[in-house]
């Protein structure tokens, strides 16, 4: 059995993305390692944090990124294809450089691939997802936000990256091009495996927050980050009612805890303003849904699941 681990990004130290740590992280149990890097500014440093990490296992493809003829966050999907389509394995490992994967899970993870190797039925698994917010002391578990996703898939062709690369689809004949389509399209099959996927991509100093939102509406082209982009800072609303996080974070994001300068600035804000635009975590609707799946049905309500569930 061999498995392949594939990302893509661009600019993505710049941002302040852990990407060299979302590498490290699941590199130990990968047989070779593929990143579409995009034409990054002069001044970003990734392709050094990638070489840093001085494995054989890894090999960069440079890319260019064309959001016109890509919209709507599918170029997105469209690099990680590329990615993929370099990768050799069994198993194709898709990490994201914002998400990093606790040591603790890989043995599980391996042998979780090595019992569906020969299950064709099985076309992907799926992980348990922590999403963290602000800092690294607490987290989203608020409706509307995704608890599970795909991250580990067969290498088939007709598996492709979907919409703004937060899943997969089975697309035969795709023309690589429409990433958001739906018609002839299909949910993966998938499996649990009992591992978890720590994102970080909502834990920056509030100043890469902001620019982050920008560079994100740039690519979505979507109105409603448009309006967000005129801020200076980024606004995490009061983080007091945000749950706290009581597990372990992956070893390899010690670094990156011990260096959080920010808490001060998270601390200051006790009350929203009448007039601030809530997140969606925040907004009634959201809360409400999220009490009766937390305190009454004890089960998510009305979730967007791209993905087809098998008992294995």
């Amino acid at each position: 059995m061999k498995i392949s681990g594939f990302t893509m990004g661009k600019n993505v130290t710049k941002l302040y993305y852990p990407i060299k740590e979302s590498i490290l992280s699941i590199l130990p149990i990968c047989d070779e390692f593929i990143v579409a890097l995009g034409n990054c500014d002069e001044d970003d440093k990734t392709r050094e944090e990638i070489l840093s990490i001085n494995s054989p296992k890894i090999k960069i493809i440079d890319t260019v990124w064309d959001i016109e003829k890509y919209p709507e966050g599918t170029e997105l999907a469209h690099q990680t294809d590329i990615a993929k389509s370099y990768c050799t394995g069994d198993w194709l490992f898709y990490i994201q450089a914002d998400e990093v994967v606790h040591e603790e899970d890989l043995p599980k993870i391996k042998k979780r691939c090595e019992e569906l190797l020969n299950d064709n039925e099985i076309e992907g698994l799926l992980f348990r997802y922590f999403h963290f917010w602000g800092d690294y002391d607490h987290h989203i578990d608020s409706h509307g936000w995704y608890k599970n996703e795909i991250r580990i898939i067969r290498n088939d062709k007709d598996i492709h990256s979907w919409r703004d690369a937060q899943s997969f689809r089975r697309i035969p004949g795709f023309d690589e091009k429409n990433y958001r389509q739906e018609e002839n399209t299909s949910k993966l099959k998938v499996a649990k495996v009992d591992a978890r996927i720590f994102h970080y991509g909502w834990v920056r100093p509030l100043n890469y927050m902001q620019k982050k939102i920008k560079d994100f509406s740039e690519i979505q082209s979507k109105a409603e980050l448009q309006k967000k982009i005129q801020l200076e800072r980024f606004d995490y609303g009061v983080m007091s009612k945000i749950p706290v996080y009581k597990g372990t974070h992956p070893k390899l994001m010690q670094s990156w805890i011990d260096k959080l300068f920010w808490k001060d600035e998270l601390a200051k804000v006790t009350e929203m303003p009448k007039d601030r635009k809530l997140t969606k975590h925040e907004k009634r609707k959201y809360r409400f849904i999220t009490f009766l799946e937390k305190y009454v049905f004890f089960r998510p309500m009305w979730e967007f699941k791209n993905y087809i569930l098998l008992k294995r």
